[in-house]
């Protein structure tokens, strides 16, 4: 608790960024996803490419920073990056491709969009869904890098403002509130209404409802077991 408590009290710093600047990789991306364990909408990942001579201050992961205050950041990281780009993986391509590959995916959109080519990348966690041949993967990087805590920030606005938009098309689940992650008013939804069209039919909550308009199709994602 100690360590993890002060790692949050940490801000996100350029330390990894300096080490393939200093190897002469000038344009670092730092990459971050979300929506991974939502039960609705799509799995979005953030790049940004920071600029190696302006600073911007106050910058956290997104997990930190209240919903005010994210998009505020939002638009101080934009405006500050060298480049920015989000990708999508939606609920169908997760369903049909299991969720690592629809994270390479939105991964490659996000780098294909941001209109240049990185040297060198940064992500979260410790698989490699990047593909890029210089990359860092970092545990709790949107927390200890700088690049990855701005990408985390830009991926976690952009997908929250998708839900929001479809909360106005599927009111009974409230996706403005619970951004598609599984809660009691969510859960109830689905038992009363059953999936809607943004939702992940092949994940394990399809077998728990009463409702039996749709059946899961049983399928297993390359990094783990049957999808829940």
């Amino acid at each position: 608790m100690l360590v993890a408590s002060r790692l949050r009290s940490r801000p996100p710093d350029l330390s990894v960024e300096r080490t393939h600047w200093d190897q002469g990789r000038g344009v670092v991306v730092g990459i971050d996803e979300v929506g991974r364990g939502a039960w609705a909408g799509p799995l979005t990942v953030g790049a940004v490419v920071v600029p190696q001579d302006r600073r911007v201050y106050k910058v956290r992961e997104s997990k930190q920073l209240s919903p005010t205050r994210r998009e505020q950041m939002f638009d101080r990281i934009t405006g500050w990056a060298q480049a920015w780009a989000v990708g999508h993986a939606s609920a169908a391509e997760c369903d049909e491709l299991g969720m690592s590959e629809a994270q390479r995916l939105a991964c490659r959109r996000a780098i294909e969009a941001l209109g240049v080519e990185p040297e060198a990348a940064i992500a979260d966690g410790k698989w490699n869904f990047v593909g890029h041949p210089h990359t860092t993967m970092v545990v709790k990087g949107d927390a200890r890098c700088l690049s990855v805590a701005a990408a985390s920030v830009v991926a976690k606005v952009t997908r929250d403002r998708i839900m929001r938009r479809e909360a106005e098309h599927f009111p009974p689940f409230a996706f403005d509130q619970n951004k598609g992650y599984p809660c009691p008013r969510h859960k109830l939804a689905l038992r009363g209404y059953g999936p809607s069209s943004i939702h992940r039919r092949t994940w394990a909550f399809m077998d728990d409802l009463a409702w039996r308009g749709v059946q899961r199709d049983q399928q297993f994602d390359p990094q783990g077991t049957l999808f829940s």
